[in-house]
């Protein structure tokens, strides 16, 4: 359904033709114009390319949440200025498929999942783009884009009505992602010139959606809506280009091809990023619907957290395949555990609530420095995201063993400053690169997994031992009388106050603790302040 994501903004170039018409077409030409200080793998040279942008503008396509932290740092860490149009194809094959099976038109299929889509963006916190644009609302953008195409003299259109790129006009410029020796064409009628030749324009088949064209009824192919929107919104050229390794061909090779043959362009692209697939532990295939060994958003994020996904995704580079398994996830979730340790232990020690030996002011200041340097240089080589994880990591151990307490207060002098910039670089590092480390509502995903009602069990129970120790009464020494109704000694009378005090204190945040002769029973009840209506979620019952 989704197949491209284009960012960038619209700018007139003057083109320059002379490598087009000597078919000189497969030599990189670095660009010239914003050196943007970072080096990037560049899928048309197979190398790290420094990143000059000739036109201030960035595109991309899929490969979401690791494309939405390359885009983050961008604009974000190097200050590039970054406009995000996503390209929604809403008809194709798989569509008009589906929708037949189902009897429901394709528009009306397109457009659920384009919701559902949506909202699985939404969820792993994907910066949503500018502004989305449906192939079926370009059609007249793209029968032109056609047009100029046969016009230069590089498709034809055969007498079903079909259009198809003709890749034997433009010489040895197809291949330049990955070569055109072992390159298989799309199935087609006998009317191809080449089987390497690729469909424009489809004609129209029974029960198929389609639109009026010069070569009569039909709809577009999967390759041209892309370059279609592309140059209609960023123009002749693009700086970035980038997806999945798996769109590299033909999906890629085949834009270049066609907006090179529309704009007559030398080089239509200067940088194509590509991200590894992401692959179940164990096998060799990438995780896909159509290979049935995929997870939907929906069922992962009963179980793990957008952060954690996206830590996930950090640890590993972005060009990398990356293994999904439990393993991985709770390995991105240990990370997160980690800082969120070392978060309340500091914030803990600036309150005075956690007594330290002298800290180390001196050496700690300087090891932020240093982790800032690191970091961005990281991120200016190829968005080394695992290098800059392991920089924040190593921040936080030189934090924590600063931070052990101890059982005497020596009245050394105190350094809260330098934790609070720990703490607030480290927030601001995970917030340019998409997780949250204040998101409150990923607290509440504990709910699911237990851990929250094991925690108020054990509290519970501990109220109650603590309760039943202060009622507890001595035995009467021989020789003395028997008090008629024995009472707790005044020695224990705090550790009552202090039980009715905890049992109010939880019953503000959900929490009721109901108390009779020789049970204790505790409820977690759901629902937020200021709501009038709980349901409660379970009963433990906790013996004296």
């Amino acid at each position: 359904l989704l197949r491209t994501v284009k960012l960038g903004s619209y700018l007139s170039v003057t083109l320059d033709t002379r490598d087009w018409k000597s078919g000189v077409g497969k030599k990189w030409t670095r660009p010239t114009g914003y050196d943007t200080g970072l080096k990037t793998y560049n899928s048309l040279t197979k190398q790290k390319e420094p990143l000059i942008l000739a036109n201030y503008l960035y595109c991309y396509c899929s490969s979401y949440v690791r494309f939405d932290i390359i885009q983050r740092v961008l604009s974000r860490v190097f200050g590039i200025n970054v406009i995000h149009v996503m390209v929604i194809t809403d008809i194709d094959d798989k569509i008009i498929r589906r929708a037949l099976e189902k009897s429901v038109s394709p528009t009306v299929l397109a457009r659920m999942y384009e919701e559902e889509f949506k909202n699985d963006m939404l969820a792993l916190k994907v910066l949503p783009p500018a502004v989305y644009l449906r192939v079926t609302e370009n059609i007249p953008q793209i029968v032109a884009f056609i047009e100029g195409i046969i016009r230069n003299e590089h498709a034809y259109a055969t007498k079903q009505g079909d259009v198809y790129f003709d890749i034997g006009s433009i010489g040895d410029r197809y291949g330049k992602l990955m070569g055109a020796g072992d390159a298989t064409g799309e199935p087609g009628d006998r009317e191809k010139r080449d089987s390497r030749d690729f469909a424009l324009w489809k004609a129209s088949k029974p029960q198929e959606p389609s639109w009026e064209s010069p070569w009569g009824k039909g709809r577009p192919g999967w390759h041209i809506e892309c370059s279609t929107i592309a140059s209609s919104v960023f123009g002749s050229q693009l700086d970035i280009h980038s997806g999945g390794i798996d769109l590299a061909f033909p999906h890629h090779e085949n834009e270049i091809a066609q907006c090179e043959a529309y704009h007559q362009s030398g080089q239509w692209g200067n940088y194509f990023l590509h991200s590894g697939h992401l692959h179940l532990k164990g096998s060799a295939e990438k995780m896909s619907k159509s290979l049935n060994n995929y997870i939907t958003i929906k069922d992962f994020l009963e179980s793990y957290s957008a952060n954690e996904f996206r830590m996930f995704c950090l640890l590993t580079k972005y060009r990398s395949a990356i293994d999904y398994s439990d393993a991985s996830l709770n390995e991105a979730r240990s990370s997160l555990a980690t800082i969120t340790a070392f978060t309340h232990d500091a914030q803990a020690y600036m309150r005075g609530q956690l007594q330290c030996q002298a800290v180390e002011e001196g050496a700690l200041w300087e090891r932020l420095a240093e982790t800032k340097a690191n970091v961005v240089r990281a991120l200016a080589d190829d968005f080394d995201t695992p290098r800059v994880v392991n920089a924040i990591m190593s921040l936080v151990y030189h934090g924590n063993r600063h931070l052990q307490p101890i059982t005497k207060p020596d009245r050394s002098p105190r350094s809260p400053a330098v934790f609070g910039a720990f703490l607030a670089y480290i927030r601001e590092v995970f917030e340019v690169l998409g997780v949250d480390l204040l998101d409150r509502k990923e607290a509440h995903s504990v709910d699911s997994s237990g851990t929250l009602e094991n925690v108020v069990e054990q509290l519970a129970r501990f109220r109650s031992d603590v309760r039943a120790f202060a009622l507890s009464v001595q035995d009467t020494p021989p020789g003395e009388p028997a008090h008629a109704s024995p009472s707790p000694c005044s020695e224990k009378l705090p550790l009552l106050k202090a039980c009715d005090t905890l049992r109010k204190d939880l019953a503000s945040m959900g929490v009721h603790i109901r108390v009779s002769a020789c049970v204790c029973q505790w409820g977690l009840l759901k629902g937020g302040r200021g709501r009038r209506s709980y349901s409660v979620s379970f009963i433990k019952i906790v013996k004296h």
